[in-house]
């Protein structure tokens, strides 16, 4: 099976492309924490008989003032990585900037919203060229951006963490780096701006363009329902009650300005635009692809 990718879309001037990296299989309990099932699975029924349910890896890749910007990458290729996902055969990041004719060496900018293992694998791949095997950048030419909180909280793992950050994601890109604190411009058009919650160094990435703008939620939710709910909060959240006024905060702001909103995992290309019922509750309503 081979996973879709390259559905593209548009903010003001900005083309961009939701570059995939499969999928993989997630305990819907998990993913809805304090949910009850009776109430989650009207939203999302269960795909196995585990109930487990599929997660998406939607990366995205644009173009602007001339640097050319991947969003996350996904679960990676090296050992062990796959594991947990769709295999290589069925597509992964590589592959989908290769359709795309983009080639490792043709990234400017990495951004990682967090560094949970399905959201940074792709950030080093195995280098065997010299005869013995080390994990090198994927993206040589690249800077990655993430937030200096994060990159510290990634590095000093505690008990309930350390099974998501993984040295092998992080080491070998340690002098291609660069932490931001706060809020900063990646171009006139990107701005990184936190989100804690998901973690304490989340942080999501703004496009803006002309009168239009958009938004990268990397994980501030792993399924639409928790968006057009504020309390249906993850329990991979470190810091719930924050994701949670984090979440309200954002989404309220995307339903005035009609934002474009894209989602790390939400079912293929997972970018849609949050509005309102006529009753006051938020709706999550799909954005078809161009060309769609």
């Amino acid at each position: 099976m081979t996973i879709p990718s390259g559905a593209r879309f548009k903010i003001g001037s900005i083309d961009l492309a939701v570059v995939n990296d499969g999928s993989f299989w997630q305990d819907a309990g998990a993913v809805f924490g304090l949910v009850p099932r009776v109430m989650w699975e009207r939203q999302a029924p269960p795909m196995d008989e585990r109930y487990r349910i599929p997660l998406a890896l939607n990366c995205v890749l644009l173009r602007s003032q001339g640097k050319n910007v991947l969003i996350e990458t996904g679960v990676g290729g090296k050992p062990g990585d796959r594991e947990v996902a769709t295999p290589a055969e069925d597509g992964t990041l590589l592959t989908s900037l290769a359709a795309l004719g983009v080639a490792p060496a043709d990234i400017d900018v990495v951004v990682n919203t967090h560094l949970h293992f399905d959201h940074c694998g792709w950030n080093t791949v195995v280098d065997s060229s010299g005869g013995a095997e080390r994990f090198v950048p994927t993206f040589p030419n690249a800077t990655y951006v993430m937030s200096a909180t994060e990159w510290d909280d990634a590095n000093h793992p505690n008990e309930r963490t350390r099974g998501t950050y993984f040295a092998r994601n992080l080491d070998p890109i340690v002098d291609h780096l660069d932490l931001v604190e706060g809020e900063r411009k990646i171009t006139d058009e990107l701005t990184f701006v936190p989100a804690p919650g998901h973690t304490a160094g989340h942080s999501t990435v703004v496009i803006r363009s002309g009168q239009e703008w958009g938004v990268y939620l990397g994980d501030m939710a792993q399924h639409r329902a928790q968006l057009e709910r504020t309390a249906w909060v993850s329990s991979f959240d470190t810091l719930p009650l924050v994701s949670l006024d984090t979440k309200r905060r954002l989404m309220d702001e995307c339903v005035e300005a009609g934002a474009l909103i894209m989602y790390t995992h939400g079912a293929y290309p997972g970018v849609g635009r949050m509005t309102r019922t006529p009753e006051g509750f938020r709706k999550w309503v799909d954005e078809p692809a161009l060309g769609a």
